[in-house]
């Protein structure tokens, strides 16, 4: 009878225990925003340290530091409040009751379940810990911990199972020194007690200290998510409507390129000329002159910047001349109270969400090093990503850049090598590229009823004959045929009407220009019975030298068919080559007067190509090939 009264009141005893005693997570409140922080004492940093969240004491300074990925606090409302939440959440710790002993050592493989783990004596942790969910991603993991703490170096605390950083938390009475190379997991909370992160250690997790200075060097820390944190969106994103479908323009000033330069988009100005744009290299609208068109993208790209110029920040990054040098960003609005220098690396991490918004505003100029980067991660997508540069923005040899640029009234300078994965746009100032190749998003294009399938022309005597094909021909009014002899002056030849039949089959049409020139650029556009109108694309034919050499433009796995019936027979050669130029395969031919098939690559991937011929020491065919 006694014992049965005994486990009665057992049983009752726990059912009135608070629910942190079964190794629930403690309330952080506001201090769950800062990865770096202490009530009193300094914060400090040496060497190039990345750190995603707030940083600050609430008595004391922080010095060190480059741009952080969150707010500098110091003595202010925000870290008054951090102090008053990390002591409730130290209390919650501190009173949780243990369900395990075990010995001071920790790691050396060992594998923990979720629980309140109760240390009497100085902790180490050496080699791998696994702290294991069992499926639960709910479980906590709690380590008391009533002395110092210290990780020997290379040791890492490893979650499985479904573990996650942000149910994990250390609370110690002592001093905590994490050695280099560490990958620590888990919100550490000393109390009255100084905590040190040495070179190379990652923490994903917070460093907070109730009294004690909190010293890194050259680390990686940054706040974990999960366990009902705010996942973050970034603003709205800006509409950019017309101006949008370009890859290159300026609202006011020259448009200018040097060497083989690749675009996807148009390219255009409002106020002066666009030179030096081969139509063979553009999938897109080349505007010589200002047209409608570049009226309507001017107005356009003005609203969006204004947009996003008054967009409110988030975080500010205090020091624009060490922009890049391997900084993490996540889905902010950024400002830099200056002209930016950017060297090395910048990632932009979306955190696993696709649609994050990504805006980083820079109150002057922006440069970049040669072979900078703007690297994607977990998700993040160019199209989501906006740079406002109030000033000149000049983009350095081999460098990758993401994102829509924006230039208030400053020049653009794309150099050699550079890929740009985005838009280049300014309100006012000349834009030049030279060798780049550039990548508009499709989002923002309003997409009209055609699909198109090819558009092709060949000589055929001595006239050009042009073919075109199209599918899902929905409210389609008319084509048009436009020519040039240089590629940026174009004339209208004529108009074809839309075939009868049903809207979403096949349909081909031709055209016979009887007047070519000897090189002649052909472009077509489309026109829908709303009247709205897109060019699809320009091709070149050139009469004299391509005359007699056939090229079908899709190639069937790795093999070219050419009709050469009207080419002088004998032997030649053939090359493909990637659209940046890059040789991909060259052989040697025969040329006859019959179809003849050849292998041009072991394996290719689907996409586009260049292929030369080449017969008798001179050229007899260039253009485009599409590898389906």
């Amino acid at each position: 009878m006694k014992n049965k009264l005994n486990a009665v009141v057992t049983a009752i005893c726990l059912l009135l225990v608070s629910n942190v005693n079964f190794a629930q997570a403690p309330s952080l409140g506001t201090s769950a925003g800062f990865e770096l922080f202490t009530t009193v004492g300094a914060v400090s940093n040496s060497g190039i340290s990345q750190v995603t969240g707030n940083v600050g004491t609430n008595s004391g300074s922080s010095t060190g530091f480059g741009n952080v990925n969150g707010v500098m606090h110091d003595n202010d409302g925000a870290s008054g409040q951090a102090a008053a939440d990390l002591l409730i959440a130290y209390n919650q710790l501190n009173a949780a009751i243990p369900t395990f002993f075990p010995a001071p050592l920790l790691g050396n493989g060992d594998t923990l379940v979720s629980g309140v783990y109760h240390i009497t004596a100085v902790a180490t942790l050496n080699s791998n810990l696994y702290l294991d969910a069992k499926g639960n991603p709910n479980a906590v993991f709690i380590f008391q911990i009533e002395a110092a703490f210290s990780a020997n170096a290379n040791a890492k605390v490893k979650l499985i199972n479904g573990a996650l950083a942000c149910n994990v938390f250390w609370k110690i009475e002592g001093g905590v020194n994490i050695a280099a190379k560490v990958f620590m997991r888990g919100t550490i909370v000393a109390h009255n007690a100084a905590i040190n992160m040495n070179t190379s250690d990652t923490l994903e997790g917070r460093a907070l200290s109730i009294a004690g200075a909190v010293a890194v060097d050259g680390v990686l820390a940054y706040i974990p998510t999960g366990c009902g944190s705010v996942i973050l969106t970034g603003p709205p994103a800006p509409a950019f409507a017309s101006s949008g479908c370009f890859a290159i323009f300026s609202a006011n000033g020259s448009v200018t390129n040097s060497g083989i330069t690749h675009i996807t988009g148009d390219v255009g100005t409002n106020v002066g000329l666009t030179v030096g744009y081969d139509p063979l290299y553009v999938t897109g609208f080349i505007h010589p002159i200002p047209d409608g068109y570049t009226s309507a993208a001017a107005a356009d790209l003005l609203s969006a910047y204004n947009y996003l110029n008054v967009l409110p920040n988030d975080i500010e990054l205090l020091y624009p001349a060490q922009f890049g040098s391997n900084l993490v960003l996540t889905p902010h609005t950024y400002l830099m109270n200056g002209a930016a220098t950017f060297t090395d690396s910048l990632f932009l991490n979306a955190l696993g969400n696709v649609n994050a918004v990504f805006v980083i505003k820079i109150k002057g100029a922006l440069s970049t090093s040669t072979f900078a980067k703007v690297l994607l991660i977990n998700g993040t997508r160019a199209k989501n990503v906006y740079w406002v540069v109030d000033g000149a923005t000049n983009i350095n040899d081999n460098s990758v850049f993401n994102g829509t640029i924006v230039c208030y009234n400053g020049a653009i300078t794309m150099n050699t090598g550079t890929t740009l994965n985005g838009r280049a746009l300014t309100t006012g100032g000349s834009l030049s590229t030279a060798a780049v190749i550039a990548t508009s998003p499709s989002g923002d294009c309003n997409t009209l009823p055609v699909n198109w399938l090819y558009f092709r022309g060949k000589p055929v005597q001595k006239s050009i004959l042009l073919e075109w094909g199209t599918t899902n021909e929905v409210n389609n009014g008319f084509f048009t045929i436009e020519k040039s002899m240089d590629g940026q002056r174009f004339e209208t030849i004529t108009t074809v009407t839309v075939t009868k039949g049903i809207e979403n089959s096949g349909h081909q049409y031709s055209f016979t220009d009887l007047q070519p020139y000897s090189n002649t650029y052909y472009r077509i556009s489309q026109t829908d019975k709303d009247a709205q109108k897109k060019f699809y694309k320009t091709i070149q034919v050139k009469l004299g030298i391509s005359q007699g050499i056939t090229v079908l433009p899709y190639v069937q796995g790795n093999q070219v068919y050419i009709l050469s019936s009207g080419a002088k027979p004998g032997d030649g050669s053939i090359g493909l080559y990637s659209v940046d130029g890059k040789k991909i395969s060259s052989q040697k031919i025969l040329l006859t007067k019959e179809v003849s098939t050849y292998k041009i690559a072991k394996t290719l991937s689907k996409g586009m190509y260049l292929l030369y011929i080449e017969s008798h020491g001179e050229n007899v065919y260039n253009g485009k090939v599409m590898i389906q």
